[in-house]
């Protein structure tokens, strides 16, 4: 008995959930695959309301569609991880103040403030016929909307060190079993919807590929190469110990502040932090460095899939099925090489 559905399919059921590609084995009873799905293929979706903190993905519906995928992963290992990645109340809130529906919002409240302030700045000077100036502040304000707009999203073609790298730790887990996630949001009428997608990626020729590319800028390019992939960093607060070969009241001494506030601290629980920037790809074998692009842009390439944000590539990637560009080449473009001309129409 077949069991296939669309990547797009709903299930009323409070979990909105889709699967490709599986079917019943009638002597077994089991679910197999009843063919290798292809690099860049939607393999599973999982939706949840945004709008509703209580809510959270079906974990045991996901646990099952990945034992009928073939994906033998221990479940408390990548539910920890999702749940750490994608639905603590701060990184929901976050993605609610990027979601679709609230740049909506904004975009309508900025047009109407723009056109309202500019009729009034127009109505100082005299006009004749004011239905002349109404329609040059629309054209005006519309025009500056559209703007703002496509600035918008052109910073959402990015990779978002908010949501896509925090899919990292999971993604590092999938990707051995040729799985990477992604998360995205869609509108459900007045609903903001979560959706975190399972896509099919077998990661050896990108592997490959990226490996030797890395190689070659270190011969020939090394600082542009550094320069690069220092752009890939994020700021995290660590705590300032004292060193342990100082004694108690000079380390007190130490952590005193130069000015007195008049307040009296307990010392025992007075905690000294400071900001550490963090280098998420560091130096070190080629594959090495491969391997951790790949993890790092995995959340970020299956966003920009799913939504049909990725251009179109030349051919020679690893997606013949499809006219985007795969893995390997999508870092090479964005982050390795930022003024190659890989894709067209650039």
């Amino acid at each position: 008995m077949a069991c296939e559905s669309q990547a797009g399919g709903i299930e009323k059921n409070g979990s909105f959930s889709s699967i490709l590609y599986c079917k019943n084995d009638l002597k077994g009873g089991s679910l197999q695959l009843v063919k290798e799905p292809l690099n860049g293929q939607v393999l599973m979706v999982l939706s949840v309301d945004n709008n509703c903190s209580a809510t959270s993905f079906d974990m045991e519906l996901c646990a099952e569609k990945l034992k009928s995928l073939g994906v033998q992963v221990a479940e408390d290992q990548w539910r920890r991880l999702i749940q750490d990645a994608v639905l603590k109340p701060e990184v929901r809130r976050y993605m609610f103040y990027n979601s679709r529906v609230f740049q909506i919002a904004i975009a309508v409240i900025f047009y109407v403030s723009l056109w309202t302030n500019i009729y009034t700045t127009v109505q100082l000077f005299s006009f004749r016929r004011y239905w002349e100036a109404s329609v040059l502040v629309t054209l005006v304000a519309v025009a500056v909307t559209v703007v703002v707009i496509l600035v918008i999203d052109r910073r959402q073609r990015k990779i978002n060190m908010n949501t896509d790298v925090r899919l990292a730790a999971v993604n590092e887990i999938f990707i051995k079993h040729g799985l990477i996630l992604g998360i995205t949001d869609a509108l459900d009428g007045l609903h903001n919807i979560l959706q975190l997608w399972f896509v099919h990626f077998s990661p050896e020729r990108c592997l490959q590929s990226l490996s030797a590319h890395i190689m070659d800028l270190q011969r020939t390019r090394g600082s542009v190469l550094r320069h690069s992939l220092d752009q890939l960093c994020v700021v995290m607060e660590a705590v300032v110990r004292p060193d342990p070969g100082m004694d108690e009241e000079e380390a007190s001494r130490e952590e005193s502040p130069l000015l007195s506030s008049g307040v009296n601290l307990n010392k025992e629980h007075a905690v000294v932090t400071c900001n550490e920037l963090l280098h998420l790809i560091p130096e070190g074998p080629p594959e090495v460095m491969a391997q951790q692009l790949l993890v790092i842009f995995s959340g970020c390439y299956v966003r920009l899939l799913v939504t049909g944000r990725l251009p179109q590539a030349v051919p020679g990637g690893h997606l013949e099925h499809s006219n985007v560009p795969c893995l390997c080449k999508f870092i090479e473009t964005t982050t390795l090489n930022p003024h190659q001309s890989w894709f067209t129409g650039r």
